[in-house]
């Protein structure tokens, strides 16, 4: 993987991430679009970090490493977002943690599935 593909790969994650994760927001019933703006806030502040970061691991230390603080950094992501959720969403029928589980679950599994199929 070449260091100067890493604008692109971010933004091919960073719109996957929001499509995906809106579009299972709104199968869940969030509705308000102040809500559904917070989901895309949400990964424009959590996305970019993640990718870049285990990708910069992944290309200059290793991939065993990558392996090892990819999970780490994604309950990181869930934590954070479920915390933000918790407090700002106006969306109340499951609780922001659980909604922040559920979404991240699904971009992540459904993210890998896209990668493997393209990849």
């Amino acid at each position: 993987m070449l260091l100067s593909n890493l604008p692109k790969i971010m933004i091919i994650c960073l719109t996957c991430t929001i499509i995906i994760e809106c579009t299972i927001a709104y199968i869940l019933k969030v509705r308000d679009k102040k809500d559904l703006i917070n989901v895309v806030l949400v990964n424009v502040l959590t996305n970019p970090l993640l990718v870049s970061t285990t990708t910069l691991i992944k290309v200059f230390i290793s991939i065993k490493l990558h392996n090892i603080l990819l999970p780490i950094f994604e309950i990181i992501a869930f934590i954070v977002e479920g915390f933000i959720y918790h407090k700002c969403l106006n969306y109340k029928k499951i609780n922001g943690f659980l909604l922040s589980l559920i979404l991240n679950l699904s971009s992540y599994f459904i993210g890998t599935l896209i990668n493997n199929i393209i990849w």
